[in-house]
């Protein structure tokens, strides 16, 4: 039930029935003395956050909605203050629209052609590009189909931006933003973190964009089992977010195949990418400026290979020592994805698969992540259970379940941990159902690369793995892992302290000659067992000696024998003869 009955009276206006009730405001239609419609919003001024006022005190909506005057923006009439029930309220008056937001239009058609999406948003557009050039320039911040009003009063759709409640003026700062009730599909990447810019608005336009043409949102998926867990829901979003962008099913892709390279630019993970102003998104939209023509068969992963291809994260640079094997995965890989036309002339090609081998807790499953994050390639962590199936052949509709969405999401890196136990070796193990799900994994590794996607098995038993596997064409590039050096444990212990507070005079050499034949999992146990220690006896911070007394309560994880016989599998591999020990001469 809102605050206002129906006929009561606000200053000179009627309200004629509600439309919206929200957290802090109501909206209803009213009339004035001549009985001209106009839409009223009403504030609850206790329940305004303080970055919904002005310095002054006065309401930034309705503040900024003063200065709007455009045909595709709202337009101001009239506002005022009053006091209902004891409680300080606020209002301000709109000019009506005779219409539909286009969120109405959606439910009622599900979808609209390419000419209705362009034509809405060519209108949002030329909404923003008045907003933004403003001094100072305002950023809506709240773009959806939700806030645009379709005007039918003059017999054609005339969209208008409406519902400032958060906009901000681009000179506040990124403290006076909060994303609270907002679209999270809509946001920007960067948008969670408070930041918001001219690049944020025009993100939400090809999210709108998206919304038009596909009837849901970009990257949506169900956040249902996020409810009590916000956090963790943003960090969903964010991840899908970093995937490449999926284009749906439909008869009518060709009549919408020009918007594609647009929505994809629209969209881009890094706002440089992105359009830089509302004019250069208009002027691409009527074909002013030529976009990279895209083919509709190829836009999961042809398309967004050019889009995504670029290095995320730190890479390699969070990766202590292993120099020799980002040499030759930089030659074998990088160069050759980062090179196609170069790489097609020479006949070279990308490898399907690799396999990362060696000693358990050396780090295969971390370099993984940061190869991805060098080669700019979205990553999918992939575990037994995640393709294990109780029904016959269910395992196989899995591991080609698997595949399928890394095609569509392209350039992808396929991690699979322990994959020896997914392509058992089929000599040693005669289950029906294992040995077909081995022959689908062998059939989908085949020319894998040739679709974007790069197989990364991980294994401490690379014996156990069937031999069909490790020929050419499947997991062709193996890279052996081994024990951390010297040099690498060191730096080992410089990364995973360096977030940590530490003494000064740390001696790194010493720390890495006390910790011989230590694996990098077990330096990380160090660091955070000195952590542990500090914590627990109130002290400052991380000492050398603290640092002694956690690497002698910490043994190696793994022994000689174990470290000997994975190099001895590494010689086999490389095809490295093992040096025979000198005969003993026999007599005199």
């Amino acid at each position: 039930m809102g605050l206002l009955e129906k006929h009561q009276s606000i200053s000179n206006y009627i309200v004629t029935f509600p439309i919206k009730c929200g957290l802090y405001a109501e909206t209803y239609r009213v009339k004035d003395n001549s009985g001209k419609n106009f839409f009223l919003k009403l504030f609850y001024c206790a329940k305004l956050s303080k970055k919904q006022f002005t310095e002054s005190g006065d309401i930034l909506e309705i503040e900024i909605s003063k200065k709007l005057n455009h045909p595709n923006l709202t337009s101001y009439h009239d506002s005022g203050e009053l006091l209902i029930n004891g409680n300080q309220m606020a209002w301000v008056v709109y000019d009506f629209i005779s219409g539909e937001t286009v969120a109405e239009k959606i439910a009622r058609v599900q979808r609209c052609s390419s000419y209705e999406a362009k034509e809405i948003v060519l209108g949002v557009l030329n909404g923003l590009k008045y907003l933004h050039g403003l001094n100072p320039p305002i950023i809506h911040n709240e773009l959806t189909i939700q806030n645009i009003m379709l005007d039918l009063s003059k017999g054609t759709t005339y969209p208008k931006i409406i519902d400032f409640g958060y906009a901000r003026f681009l000179n506040q700062g990124r403290r006076s933003f909060h994303k609270d009730g907002l679209n999270p599909f809509y946001l920007a990447p960067e948008a969670f973190n408070g930041v918001f810019s001219v690049q944020t608005d025009l993100y939400m336009i090809g999210a709108m964009l998206y919304h038009l043409l596909f009837g849901l949102p970009p990257f949506f998926f169900d956040l249902s089992k996020f409810k009590i867990d916000a956090d963790a829901a943003e960090e969903a979003i964010l991840s899908e977010k970093k995937h490449a962008l999926r284009i749906p099913n439909s008869g009518k892709k060709e009549s919408f195949a020009s918007l594609i390279p647009i929505i994809i630019k629209a969209l881009a993970h890094d706002a440089e990418d992105r359009f830089q102003s509302a004019d250069e998104f208009i002027r691409t939209i009527n074909g002013d400026i030529k976009l990279q023509t895209i083919s509709m068969n190829a836009v999961s992963t042809k398309a967004a290979t050019k889009e995504q291809m670029k290095k995320r994260g730190n890479g390699f640079a969070d990766v202590a020592g292993m120099s020799v094997l980002k040499e030759q995965l930089q030659s074998d890989v990088i160069d050759l994805l980062k090179n196609p036309e170069q790489a097609e002339a020479l006949g070279l090609h990308v490898p399907n698969g690799l396999l990362f081998y060696g000693p358990p807790g050396c780090g295969k499953t971390y370099f993984a992540e940061k190869f991805a994050e060098e080669l700019g390639c979205n990553y999918r962590y992939i575990k037994c259970s995640d393709v294990a199936s109780p029904f016959i052949h269910g395992g196989q509709e899995k591991i080609a379940a698997v595949f399928d969405e890394a095609r569509e999401n392209a350039p992808t890196i396929l991690f699979f941990d322990e994959i020896e136990a997914m392509i058992k070796d089929r000599s040693k193990h005669t289950n029906v159902s294992e040995a077909g799900e081995v022959n689908e994994f062998l059939t989908q590794l085949n020319n894998c690369g040739q679709d974007g996607v790069i197989v990364i098995g991980a294994t401490n038993k690379p014996t156990e793995i069937d031999k069909a596997a490790l020929r050419a064409g499947r997991l062709e590039y193996k890279y052996y892992i081994p024990q951390p050096d010297n040099d690498t444990r060191k730096e080992l212990f410089r990364i995973n302290l360096s977030s940590r507070k530490t003494d000064f005079g740390i001696d790194y050499d010493k720390l890495a000659h006390l910790t011989e034949n230590y694996v990098s999992a077990d330096i990380r146990l160090i660091v955070d067992t000195a952590a542990r220690l500090v914590f627990r006896r109130h002290l400052n911070c991380i000492t050398m000696s603290i640092l002694e007394e956690a690497i002698a309560q910490t043994k190696p994880s793994i022994s000689l024998e174990i470290i000997k016989s994975h190099e001895a599998i590494r010689d086999e591999f490389e095809g490295n003869k093992p040096n025979e020990p000198t005969r003993r001469r026999i007599g005199f």
